[in-house]
Protein backbone atom coordinates (compact mmCIF):
# COMPACT_ATOMS: atom_id res chain seq x y z
CA UNK A 1 0.00 0.00 0.00
CA UNK A 2 0.70 3.01 -0.75
CA UNK A 3 2.60 5.78 2.14
CA UNK A 4 -0.31 6.35 5.12
CA UNK A 5 0.25 10.11 4.46
CA UNK A 6 -1.17 9.59 1.05
CA UNK A 7 -4.13 7.21 1.77
CA UNK A 8 -5.98 8.86 4.89
CA UNK A 9 -8.93 10.60 3.54
CA UNK A 10 -9.22 8.70 0.28
CA UNK A 11 -13.10 8.79 -0.45
CA UNK A 12 -14.65 5.84 -3.38
CA UNK A 13 -18.49 5.58 -3.93
CA UNK A 14 -20.26 3.03 -4.75
CA UNK A 15 -24.20 2.77 -6.13
CA UNK A 16 -27.34 0.30 -5.98
CA UNK A 17 -30.27 0.10 -7.83
CA UNK A 18 -32.44 -1.85 -5.29
CA UNK A 19 -33.62 -5.14 -6.46
CA UNK A 20 -36.95 -6.83 -4.52
CA UNK A 21 -34.17 -9.58 -3.49
CA UNK A 22 -32.84 -7.03 -1.59
CA UNK A 23 -35.06 -6.89 0.95
CA UNK A 24 -35.26 -7.99 4.23
CA UNK A 25 -39.03 -10.18 3.41
CA UNK A 26 -36.61 -11.77 0.48
CA UNK A 27 -33.83 -12.33 2.63
CA UNK A 28 -35.45 -14.02 5.65
CA UNK A 29 -34.51 -11.34 8.12
CA UNK A 30 -37.62 -9.26 8.30
CA UNK A 31 -41.09 -9.25 7.37
CA UNK A 32 -40.65 -5.89 5.82
CA UNK A 33 -40.45 -4.98 2.22
CA UNK A 34 -37.35 -2.23 3.16
CA UNK A 35 -33.82 -2.78 2.05
CA UNK A 36 -31.88 -5.22 4.33
CA UNK A 37 -29.11 -4.07 6.65
CA UNK A 38 -26.92 -6.57 4.58
CA UNK A 39 -27.50 -4.98 1.57
CA UNK A 40 -26.70 -1.27 3.28
CA UNK A 41 -23.07 -2.87 4.71
CA UNK A 42 -21.98 -4.70 1.36
CA UNK A 43 -22.91 -1.04 -0.48
CA UNK A 44 -20.38 0.75 1.97
CA UNK A 45 -17.81 -2.45 1.59
CA UNK A 46 -18.04 -1.59 -1.87
CA UNK A 47 -17.01 2.40 -1.62
CA UNK A 48 -14.41 1.04 0.66
CA UNK A 49 -12.86 -0.62 -1.60
CA UNK A 50 -13.50 2.08 -4.38
CA UNK A 51 -11.33 4.54 -2.00
CA UNK A 52 -8.17 2.16 -2.12
CA UNK A 53 -8.21 1.38 -6.28
CA UNK A 54 -5.64 3.53 -6.81
CA UNK A 55 -3.48 3.15 -3.29
CA UNK A 56 -2.46 -0.43 -3.22
CA UNK A 57 -0.34 -2.14 -4.78
CA UNK A 58 -0.26 -5.19 -6.68
CA UNK A 59 -1.79 -8.07 -5.72
CA UNK A 60 -3.03 -6.37 -2.68
CA UNK A 61 -6.80 -6.47 -1.60
CA UNK A 62 -8.10 -5.74 1.79
CA UNK A 63 -10.63 -7.39 3.71
CA UNK A 64 -13.43 -7.25 6.50
CA UNK A 65 -12.38 -6.97 9.84
CA UNK A 66 -14.94 -4.94 11.84
CA UNK A 67 -18.26 -2.93 10.94
CA UNK A 68 -20.39 -1.18 13.18
CA UNK A 69 -23.33 -0.40 11.92
CA UNK A 70 -26.24 2.04 12.43
CA UNK A 71 -29.87 2.16 10.02
CA UNK A 72 -31.35 5.43 10.59
CA UNK A 73 -34.02 5.01 7.72
CA UNK A 74 -35.11 2.94 5.27
CA UNK A 75 -35.80 2.35 2.04
CA UNK A 76 -38.17 0.15 -1.03
CA UNK A 77 -37.06 -1.99 -4.02
CA UNK A 78 -36.97 0.76 -6.87
CA UNK A 79 -35.03 3.26 -5.61
CA UNK A 80 -31.32 3.76 -6.15
CA UNK A 81 -29.05 4.37 -2.75
CA UNK A 82 -25.22 5.24 -2.90
CA UNK A 83 -22.93 4.90 -0.40
CA UNK A 84 -19.32 6.59 0.28
CA UNK A 85 -16.70 5.77 2.49
CA UNK A 86 -13.47 7.78 4.00
CA UNK A 87 -10.53 6.70 5.04
CA UNK A 88 -10.22 8.07 8.77
CA UNK A 89 -7.58 6.24 10.59
CA UNK A 90 -4.49 4.18 8.95
CA UNK A 91 -2.91 1.84 12.05
CA UNK A 92 -0.67 -0.73 10.52
CA UNK A 93 -2.37 -2.85 8.00
CA UNK A 94 -5.69 -1.96 8.78
CA UNK A 95 -7.47 1.07 7.84
CA UNK A 96 -10.54 2.62 9.38
CA UNK A 97 -13.50 3.74 7.09
CA UNK A 98 -16.32 6.06 7.99
CA UNK A 99 -19.33 5.31 5.91
CA UNK A 100 -22.92 7.00 5.04
CA UNK A 101 -25.82 5.25 2.66
CA UNK A 102 -28.08 7.99 0.99
CA UNK A 103 -31.42 7.21 -0.94
CA UNK A 104 -31.21 10.67 -3.11
CA UNK A 105 -30.54 13.65 0.21
CA UNK A 106 -32.06 10.80 2.83
CA UNK A 107 -29.39 9.55 5.48
CA UNK A 108 -30.21 5.59 5.53
CA UNK A 109 -27.24 4.32 7.13
CA UNK A 110 -23.81 4.77 8.78
CA UNK A 111 -20.95 2.77 9.65
CA UNK A 112 -17.64 2.79 10.81
CA UNK A 113 -15.58 -0.60 9.13
CA UNK A 114 -11.92 -1.86 9.15
CA UNK A 115 -10.55 -3.46 6.78
CA UNK A 116 -7.38 -5.31 6.71
CA UNK A 117 -4.83 -4.98 4.18
CA UNK A 118 -3.48 -8.13 2.81
CA UNK A 119 -1.60 -10.32 0.18
CA UNK A 120 -4.26 -11.94 -2.16
CA UNK A 121 -2.57 -15.52 -3.01
CA UNK A 122 -1.30 -15.46 0.50
CA UNK A 123 -4.68 -14.95 1.99
CA UNK A 124 -5.92 -17.37 0.02
CA UNK A 125 -3.57 -19.94 0.98
CA UNK A 126 -3.88 -19.79 4.34
CA UNK A 127 -7.97 -20.05 4.09
CA UNK A 128 -7.74 -22.78 1.79
CA UNK A 129 -5.21 -24.59 3.96
CA UNK A 130 -7.11 -23.97 7.21
CA UNK A 131 -10.64 -25.30 5.56
CA UNK A 132 -7.67 -29.19 4.89
CA UNK A 133 -6.67 -29.02 8.33
CA UNK A 134 -10.47 -28.68 9.48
Amino acid sequence: MKPADEVLGAVGFSVLSVRPGDTCVTMGVSDLPVVAPSIYLSLMESACVAALMEYLESGETTFLTHSSLEIVGSAEAGVEIRANARVINIEGRELTFECDVYDGERHLAQAEIRRATVERLSFLARTAAQSLIN
